[in-house]
């Protein structure tokens, strides 16, 4: 069945919506996902503040055409959906989308893909937006931080300790 001109616009203005308000998006190819697999996968991305939306290629070609992103949209091939942060839920973590979309990837990998997205204003391919999802969350990078500080501390510490009871042994 035919899309009538009107809800094509509007699917238009539905995806450059999204491209305002989204930080990141994500190009994701769904081909074989079935009806209880996208639904979890909305489920999952819900629950972490990031939105899914389902439209033709050429509808999703013709709104970022005109766009002020840099560079060349990835090639958009199978069955197309676009990942995007839609509420405070997901915070202000621009690597949502993709990171979630990952996780349910590493589940489903041969139903589910990421094709490529838009990252800080620039198109990107699938193998940028696998290397952003594979960055680890905020609360861990500042507990790795933490424990590299930490360390050469704690190696004093411990080396101190070892004087003072090398020096007891020899006292006593």
């Amino acid at each position: 069945m035919a899309i009538t001109k009107e809800k094509k616009s509007e699917i238009i203005d539905k995806i450059k919506e999204i491209m305002e308000k989204g930080k990141s998006i994500v190009f994701v190819n769904f081909h074989g996902l079935t009806v209880a697999g996208v639904n979890d996968l909305r489920r999952n991305l819900r629950a972490k503040g990031v939105g899914y939306y389902v439209a033709k290629k050429t509808l999703i070609k013709r709104a970022f055409a005109d766009a002020p992103i840099t560079g060349v949209l990835p090639e958009l091939d199978g069955e197309v959906a676009v990942a995007y942060l839609s509420a405070p839920a997901g915070g202000e973590d621009a690597l949502a989308p993709v990171k979630e979309i990952y996780d349910f990837h590493q589940k489903n990998v041969e139903v589910i893909r990421i094709i490529g997205g838009v990252f800080e204003g620039a198109y990107a391919e699938a193998g940028k937006m696998l290397t952003l999802a594979k960055i680890p969350s905020r609360e861990v990078l500042l507990g790795q931080f933490a424990n590299l500080i930490n360390s050469p501390i704690q190696g004093l510490v411990i080396a101190l300790g070892a004087i003072t009871k090398k020096k007891e042994t020899i006292i006593n």
